[in-house]
């Protein structure tokens, strides 16, 4: 079987998931892959190793400015020519499937060249009865128009009775955990307005991720580093905390490690006011929804959460995949479902929750 797989490069969560997908597709002889990503400029991907020899194409992504989706920006930094011009031009020929990521370019191919494909992604979940906050008829339009697929697989932390699987996690919790620092990555905020959030509380260590940093540099109590998988992982195994803006896979990896949550979610994506919404039903997170020094001294406080265990393995969704019938999510779901296990306060609020 070969696979063509598009994944949106615009924020590190889709590229985390893929990472996944990309390890446990290397162990296989039966399967071909071929990663293709979109949204962010051909140098500022890292620690690609795992996708082997992808591809890379400008695609559609949006612009943010100090914390909050900037609409006209997107619109006007839009290379629409270009899109079109690598929609047309990308031979999807000869590939038996897409596995899409919110990625538009492979969407938009596949579908013009008739080729099989299904979303797996967070975004598809939306496709669906699930907790909403903040959609629009313009959100909706884009969440079906931006990578249209023939079939849509949701990604999501409860299934909802919908066709919807469960994200996978590889890091697990550490025995020993040094807990010490609060992990902080908010990539949408200027690191200035970080920074002076954080100043006054001097008596807590923070290390703190962003893009616009080039190199490791110490500010008293915070630790500002570069984007590095390696170190993130590292950081966030052995941190107290998370503040983050509202992104599926970072706080999906933090609910597996049992992580207390401070969530920031981008302000005109719903998709993050969706993610909030849910960890706050499940009373998994704690809202930061502009900066402030006392809401997070207050959070500081706060005692950690009951973790969530994932499934780690995708195998089962890559022989699912290979066996061709999509239309049976029903025993995918419950093969996966099955990995779930729910602390008993997390499990007690979804039962008695009605979503």
């Amino acid at each position: 079987m070969k696979l063509l797989y598009g994944v949106q490069g615009t924020g590190n969560g889709h590229i985390a998931r893929a990472r996944i997908m990309a390890a446990a597709l290397a162990k296989r002889s039966d399967v071909e892959v071929d990663f293709v990503f979109t949204g962010r400029e051909p140098d500022k991907y890292f620690d690609m190793d795992v996708f082997g020899d992808y591809r890379t194409f400008t695609g559609l992504s949006f612009i943010t400015k100090s914390g909050c989706v900037d609409r006209w920006q997107t619109i006007k930094e839009a290379n629409i020519s270009q899109f079109l011009k690598d929609v047309k031009r990308f031979d999807a020929s000869g590939y038996d499937l897409l596995v899409n990521d919110f990625e538009p370019v492979t969407a938009w191919a596949a579908k013009r060249q008739h080729i099989p494909s299904i979303s797996i992604s967070h975004q598809a979940a939306f496709s669906y009865d699930v907790p909403k906050s903040g959609d629009t008829i313009i959100d909706r339009l884009l969440m079906k128009k931006f990578a249209p697929t023939d079939l849509q697989l949701g990604v999501h932390w409860f299934h909802f009775n919908q066709p919807i699987i469960p994200p996978f996690v590889a890091d697990k919790p550490l025995s020993v955990p040094g807990k010490g620092h609060v992990l902080v990555y908010l990539p949408f905020e200027d690191v200035s307005d970080v920074q002076q959030m954080l100043e006054p509380l001097s008596d807590q260590q923070f290390q703190c991720f962003h893009p616009d940093i080039s190199e490791i540099k110490d500010t008293g109590h915070i630790q500002w580093n570069p984007t590095s998988k390696q170190h993130f992982q590292r950081a966030l195994q052995h941190c107290n905390g998370v503040i983050a803006n509202g992104g599926f896979e970072l706080s999906s990896e933090a609910l597996q490690l049992g992580k207390k949550l401070l969530i920031k979610p981008l302000h005109g994506q719903f998709e993050q006011l969706s993610n909030v919404l849910t960890l706050n039903k499940l009373d998994l997170c704690h809202t930061l929804f502009q900066l402030d020094t006392d809401i997070v001294e207050e959070w500081l406080e706060a005692v950690d959460i009951e973790a969530i265990q994932f499934p780690d393995n995708p195998d089962v969704l890559i022989d699912w995949l290979k066996k061709g019938d999509l239309q049976d999510t029903q025993s995918l779901c419950n093969s996966l479902w099955k990995e779930v296990r729910y602390g008993d306060k997390t499990q007690e609020r979804l039962l008695s929750l009605a979503f």
